[in-house]
């Protein structure tokens, strides 16, 4: 897990000319966009709220993907 320094230091950053994208083929209004960061973190948004940004260091987006990848995240 990240420590206070480093998701700080992630928070600070200037994301404001961040490439946000979607996944092909979502055209709806409302979808996740991601944006890669600098040092392989990412910041994820809902398109109909684009204030609302989290931001996820390198190890935890592989760790998020790689749950995704494994089925962690199927519903039921």
């Amino acid at each position: 897990m990240a420590d206070a320094h480093e998701k700080a230091e992630l928070y600070a950053l200037d994301i404001s000319d961040a490439e946000w994208l979607s996944a092909p083929g979502s055209a709806s209004e409302e979808r996740v966009e991601i944006a890669y960061l600098p040092g392989g973190a990412v910041a994820m948004r809902n398109s109909s709220d684009p204030e609302t940004v989290l931001r996820y260091t390198e190890a935890e987006w592989r760790a998020f993907v790689l749950g995704a990848r494994d089925g962690e995240f199927d519903l039921q």
